[in-house]
């Protein structure tokens, strides 16, 4: 039997290392590819919000994964998620949004779920998905979105630091309120390994490596 082959589509070059390092420990016996296009989160950040002609072009590049012999597709960006979801219907191989078995495994965890993000276009679109996934497995839940105000300017500016203050600052606070966390950027996984054990006393959930694991039940 011919070994699976995964595309994985970023939006953010810094990902590729992460989820190579992820398929290599999950996913020893697929081929996989990346696609990436830093300019489709640059063109939602700018415009606000996901544009048609973004969706467009998440579509394309879904389609040209599937061309370039993909039997499964992973998109790797929380803030495309809505694309995505358009790009499956016109797919004939399986796509996957990177943060729906996180969120699926958010509403198993626990009633009151926390969502935080450094990006009001990734807040928004992963907030919806939890309440979807929900409502899809008929689980009443109590949701907290938390948006770190200036942490992505820091990011962007180089201030890795700042970035991290202020991400670690809101999880202390929202972990006090919510049975479980869902990080709506995997760029905020780093931050909860430096927490300290008092600062986690939930669950606190990362797309990448539930996504992957996810796949690893799929790709068999």
């Amino acid at each position: 039997m011919l070994p699976k082959t995964l595309a994985l589509i970023h939006t953010s070059a810094i990902m590729v290392p992460v989820f190579q390092q992820l398929c290599a420990e999950h996913l020893p016996g697929v081929q996989v590819f990346n696609i990436v296009d830093d300019s489709l989160v640059k063109t939602i950040t700018r415009e606000g919000e996901l544009t048609p002609a973004v969706a467009r072009r998440v579509v394309g590049y879904v389609n040209s994964a599937e061309a370039g012999g993909a039997d499964y597709v992973l998109v790797t960006c929380s803030s495309i998620g809505a694309a995505v979801e358009q790009a499956a219907g016109l797919s004939s191989v399986p796509v996957l949004r990177v943060d729906q078995p996180m969120a699926d495994q958010a509403v198993q965890i626990g009633r009151r779920i926390g969502v935080i993000a450094t990006l009001p276009t990734t807040l928004g679109p992963t907030a919806d998905l939890v309440q979807r996934r929900a409502a899809r497995a008929g689980k009443a839940i109590e949701l907290t979105s938390v948006l770190c105000e200036g942490a992505f300017e820091a990011l962007m500016n180089g201030n890795g630091a700042r970035h991290d203050a202020i991400v670690a600052a809101a999880l202390k606070e929202l972990v006090a309120k919510v049975d479980v966390v869902v990080l709506a950027q995997a760029s905020m996984a780093r931050v909860v390994d430096a927490l300290a054990p008092a600062d986690r006393v939930v669950p606190i959930l990362a797309s990448p490596g539930i996504a992957i694991q996810h796949l690893a039940t799929e790709l068999v």
